[in-house]
Parts: structure tokens; sequence; C-alpha cells
């Protein structure tokens, strides 16, 4: 009876780590209280970072243990009890041509990947397919779609008196403080890029989970890119200090199937609203059908 008892305890457990995966699948990533590393990436670009994250990461503890253990070995090994009369010798040629050599192949090591990373977050490896103008406001954000009919919408901060009415109750999903009212919608497997510029004052366009990360400045528009490799919703923030409101200025991005971008591409230009609600009841109706599935 015990054993049947602990197999049903942890195939409940199973079923519902299963469930929670498949939701957790919905929004793909956000941030997390105490989170100390990444996002997980969504991009090829984010990938890169992260492993060149890790690499740099490996230099710093190997470098701060061998400093750790020089003091370690200093303090010992030539206190006043253990060596009363110190050295008077004035240099050591091969220590020198350590601690000078080291350093440099250390910083060549870094800065070989650095620059490799560098140059490929400016250079997309092909044609944008889509692209959205994000302008910044104190505080929210203007997306502008350059498609065959040009339209626009203003995105802000979800206010939590609204979230029934715009059927984003579900906290897990649209977190407080980072869910808005309009999404960024974007289609997955897709070049898309961002040309960014503000109204007022410098404002940051930047998406961990994309790799991504570029200021907005009045009367300058530059521009990033990115390719996002899997569905659900992915949230950012303005990344500079742009006034009282600074931060209550999310940013969200919903990545769809293209059939799914399509469809709301023709009914947002010209309803916006419409086209949201008709996209997240088309998801969430895919979700309660892949979670039964489990």
């Amino acid at each position: 009876m015990r054993k049947f008892l602990a197999s049903a305890k942890l195939l409940a457990g199973a079923a519902a780590a299963g469930a929670l995966l498949s939701s957790a699948s919905a929004y793909a990533d956000q941030p997390r209280p105490w989170e100390t590393s990444f996002q997980t990436p969504a991009t090829g670009m984010m990938r890169q970072i992260e492993w060149f994250g890790n690499y740099t990461f490996a230099f710093i503890t190997v470098i701060t243990l061998l400093v750790l253990f020089l003091l370690a070995f200093v303090i010992l090994k030539f206190r006043a009890s253990a060596n009363p009369v110190p050295s008077r010798t004035s240099h050591n040629t091969l220590i020198e041509v350590i601690w000078t050599v080291g350093p440099v192949v250390v910083l060549l090591l870094i800065a070989i990947p650095s620059f490799q990373l560098l140059t490929a977050q400016y250079t997309p490896p092909e044609e944008a397919k889509l692209t959205v103008k994000a302008t910044g406001n104190q505080w929210n954000w203007d997306y502008e779609y350059q498609v065959d009919k040009t339209f626009s919408f203003n995105s802000a901060v979800l206010q939590d008196a609204d979230r029934a009415k715009a059927g984003k109750e579900d906290r897990n999903l649209y977190p407080r403080l980072l869910a808005v009212d309009n999404e960024l919608v974007v289609p997955v497997n897709t070049m898309t890029r961002v040309l960014i510029t503000a109204t007022d004052v410098i404002h940051s366009f930047a998406v961990p989970s994309f790799g991504i990360k570029m200021d907005a400045v009045p009367g300058r528009t530059n521009e990033t890119w990115f390719k996002a490799e899997k569905e659900g919703l992915y949230y950012g923030q303005c990344s500079q200090l742009c006034g009282k409101d600074h931060a209550f200025m999310p940013i969200a991005v919903r990545v769809v199937s293209d059939a799914q971008f399509k469809t709301w591409l023709e009914t947002a230009k010209t309803d916006v609203p419409a086209a949201n609600k008709a996209l997240m009841a088309e998801i969430d109706g895919t979700n309660k059908v892949a979670a039964a599935g489990n």
C-alpha cells in the first residue's frame, strides 16, 4: 500500500510538472525573484552572449582563486614570525615576465571572441522580413509596423484595474509591472528589424531573452534586430533612467506562428484591440488543447 501511495504521489508530481512546463511555454521566459543568471535565450544572438558570459566567468573564477591563493601564501610564508629576515631582492626577471605576459594572453583570449560577438550583433545574417519602429515616450512605447499599409499603436504598462477587461488576469502569464495593454507581435523564425528613437528623453529598448539593448535617442534613429526561435511572451524594460516612471515602462513581445501573425496583421491594420483579443483567444485555446493532451 505504501509503495502504491508513493507511486501515486510520484505520478501526480510528474503530471503537475508537465502542466507547469506546458503553461510555462506560453510565456517563454520572464524575470524571476532573486534571479542571478541570464533569462532563457530565445535567439541565436542571446545564446552567443550567454556563452561569452560563461566563458569570461571562467577567467574571473581562475584569476580570483589564484590571487586568493597568492595572498594566503604570502601571508603565511612571509609573516614576521616565520620570516624574521626579509629578502632584499629588488626584482625578479621571471616573475616580471610572467605578470606581464600572463595578463596580455588573458586579454587576447577575451578580446578575440568579444570582437567577434560585437561584430555579429551589428551584422544581421540575412535581410529583415519585418521592420518595426519603436518610439520611446515618457513612459510608454509607440510601435509602427512598416508594411504595405503602415499602422501604429501605443503600448503601456497594464494597470491592475484593467486586467479583467483585457483578459489578462493570470499574473504568471502577465506579471505585474511587466504586462502591457498591447504587445509587440512578431512571427517566429523571422528576421525582424527594429528602428528605435524617442520623442522626449533618452530611453532604451531592451529584451533580455533576445539579447538586444539599444538606446532610443530623440532626433536619432538607431537600429537593432532579432530572430525569435520560440513562440511565447517575452518581457523587457526601458534600461535608461528616463524620469519618475522609468520603472513603469515595460516592453512585451508576443512571438507567434507565421499563420497567426498574418491573421493578426490583417485585422490590426484597422483594429488593433480586436486583433489582440482574437490572437489571445486562439493562443489560449491552443494551450488548453496542448495541456489536455499532456
